[in-house]
């Protein structure tokens, strides 16, 4: 994702009048690519209470060959792993009044978690409303992050986003031919959205084995239950299966501040460049089968669960702590546990 200094009128990040608001660095033919994204890594390196070392790698990023002009020196870059998409439905008919009563943005009660409700546009409505979707909880419904996902992933203008993403000095880009317009229906959208909302959530595997029972507890005494909420009931949704639930997808949809090393310096709406949404963990024992390699976090630089964990500042530093102050077998557990989801 890219921007520049400033808001929106709603409090959007600004695309760049150039290089718009997300790199695309592949094109169609007869349209130039926009750039290439160079990744370094650094490697950091840390010791577990018990004197176990690991590892961590913390990526940094560059556009490298831009294809219309230098790029600005104050250019915003925020790298982002499409997210997981199942049981957005289920997340989508999450009450919004559950979300408020989960929300603690003042630090009320003093357990310094304090997330919070992301305000954000919806498009079909003309309105804000409650974010729920994307890294930085930047899209209030399946049917807006469909949408938004055609146009800036692929290029492909819908009712929503009737606007192809050309700015004014990518004249190939204007005068490659077009789709229709809009270039995706909102039959064929509509179909697209009842996919996404209704794809199932897979079912846990070995939930009751000792080890993973034990690690659950720790997950819990470890406090990372507290913005990684396990259990929540739906309220009415516009499809029937998806209401009058009791699902069990471990986030609380809040955005909370996960400390500088994961910021992406990039505001969002109501979200600071260190807050960011908690994500589902539901299907997460999952993930390596489903995309081949195991990349955690928004930016995939989290190579195992325990990475992920380590990563976590912020609100999150006290069960980051916790983590690193188990011991092997311990650690071990709770990770099985998480293998479980």
């Amino acid at each position: 994702r890219l921007s520049v200094s400033g808001e929106g009128p709603h409090g959007e990040p600004v695309a760049d009048e150039v290089y718009g608001g997300q790199l695309q660095d592949r094109a169609i033919e007869g349209v130039p690519a926009e750039g290439t994204v160079r990744i370094e890594h650094a490697r950091v390196s840390g010791t577990y209470d018990d004197g176990e070392p690991y590892e961590l790698v913390r990526p940094s990023y560059a556009i490298d060959e831009p294809a219309f002009g230098a790029l600005p020196e104050a250019l915003r870059i925020s790298p982002r792993l499409a997210p997981a998409v199942i049981g957005m439905g289920l997340l989508e008919a999450i009450p919004e009044a559950r979300l408020e009563a989960l929300a603690d943005p003042d630090d009320a009660d003093g357990d310094e978690i304090s997330g919070r409700v992301q305000r954000v546009y919806d498009v079909r409505e003309q309105g804000m409303a409650v974010g729920r979707f994307g890294w930085k909880a930047e899209q209030p419904s399946v049917a807006q992050q469909s949408a938004g996902a055609f146009l800036g992933d692929m290029g492909i203008s819908s009712g929503l986003f009737p606007n192809n993403d050309c700015p004014d000095s990518q004249v190939e880009c204007a005068q490659a031919q077009s789709g229709g317009e809009p270039e995706i229906d909102d039959e064929r959208l509509d179909k697209v959205v009842l996919y996404a909302r209704s794809l199932a959530v897979p079912a846990r595997r070995e939930p009751d084995a000792p080890e993973v029972l034990r690690g659950k507890l720790l997950f819990a005494e470890s406090g990372c239950d507290a913005c990684h909420v396990a259990r929540h009931e739906t309220g009415e949704h516009v499809l029937d299966a998806m209401s009058g639930q009791v699902i069990w997808p471990y986030t609380d949809l809040l955005l909370h501040d996960l400390g500088d090393d994961l910021s992406d310096g990039r505001p969002t709406f109501a979200a600071a460049g260190n807050e960011w949404r908690t994500p589902p963990l539901w299907g997460l024992g999952l993930s390596e089968a489903v995309a081949g390699r195991l990349a955690l976090m928004h930016d995939g630089r989290a190579r195992s669960f325990a990475e992920a964990i380590l990563w976590h500042g912020g609100e999150a530093e006290s069960s980051q702590l916790a983590f690193r102050s188990l011991d092997a077998e311990n650690r071990s557990a709770l990770l099985r546990f998480l293998e479980s989801l």
